[in-house]
């Protein structure tokens, strides 16, 4: 699997030595529902077709852009990006996690319920290298009111960075079941808001249930339904005290179809009810 990104980032680095257009999201206003938000950098590059995407405007508007084949969008740390998949295309996506780098190639036609096209890999992040200067560079370039040409420039060398690792991985990285846990830590990471579950998850990624409860057990050392509420929890920490929203909206938007089930599994994991951890210090 990793050949295909191998592929794929030699390719993008090779034909665009300039990206047409560089984005940027942000999170000076509140999000909409159901959003792409979470607590890692990600770039996003579009290989082929038009993807739309609502994204924060410099004003404090919300407007949708249409990110073109050749564009990138750089999403930084607890910034947001809703696409719209009603098109034909094909995007690479990178997730810069604290231990995981993750790739995720997903392909849409117009029209159609669901991707024709789903590939995921992931690697463990190695610590103290360029990487984290280039992500800490660009993060703080996505504030900066004139971004060209250096946006470009950090880009492509965070892509050369991540091919490097693709083709001359550590021996830690050489571990695939590691690698899938990662991989899956990553994608309960990107979709906790949604309905998820063991059995939808272990379809997504070509495993049975018991093999993916088996992986948490001995990797994670929890339970998969432990981590995913884990997550969720972490995210509604993040809400209570960025956004003004009622707490209905704040468990919806965590992926708690009942308002009673999360005050009542925020307090046990936190000792706090949600009322009172937003109110704290």
């Amino acid at each position: 699997m990793s050949q295909v990104f191998q592929l794929l980032l030699e390719n993008i680095l090779a034909e665009r030595e300039h990206f047409n257009h560089v984005w940027f999201a942000s999170d000076q206003v509140t999000p909409p529902q159901f959003s792409y938000q979470v607590n890692f950098p990600r770039v996003e590059l579009v290989i082929s077709g038009e993807y739309p995407n609502l994204l924060e405007n410099p004003d404090k508007s919300i407007t949708e852009s249409k990110l073109l084949a050749g564009d990138a969008l750089y999403v930084p740390p607890n910034s947001w990006n809703k696409p719209n998949w009603d098109t034909d295309c094909s995007v690479l996506s990178l997730l810069f996690g604290k231990r995981q780098l993750g790739f995720s190639l997903v392909s849409k036609a117009k029209n159609q319920p669901g991707f024709y096209d789903v590939q995921k890999h992931s690697l463990q992040t190695r610590t103290g290298h360029a990487i984290d200067h280039i992500l800490a560079a660009l993060n703080t370039l996505a504030k900066e009111p004139v971004q060209t040409p250096m946006d470009g420039y950090l880009l492509h060398a965070l892509l050369s960075y991540c091919q490097q690792m693709l083709t001359a991985p550590t021996a830690a990285t050489r571990n695939r079941v590691e690698d899938l846990y990662q991989g899956i830590c990553i994608y309960i990471q990107e979709n906790f808001h949604r309905h998820i579950t063991r059995e939808s998850i272990a379809h997504r990624f070509n495993i049975t249930p018991n093999h993916l409860s088996r992986l948490f057990r001995q990797q994670g050392h929890m339970r998969m339904a432990d981590y995913i509420t884990w997550v969720r929890i972490d995210r509604a920490k993040f809400m209570l005290k960025r956004y003004d929203f009622r707490l209905a909206e704040v468990a919806t938007r965590c992926g708690f179809q009942d308002v009673n089930y999360f005050y009542r599994v925020f307090k046990s994991k936190t000792g706090m009810t949600p009322s009172e951890y937003r109110g704290s210090d």
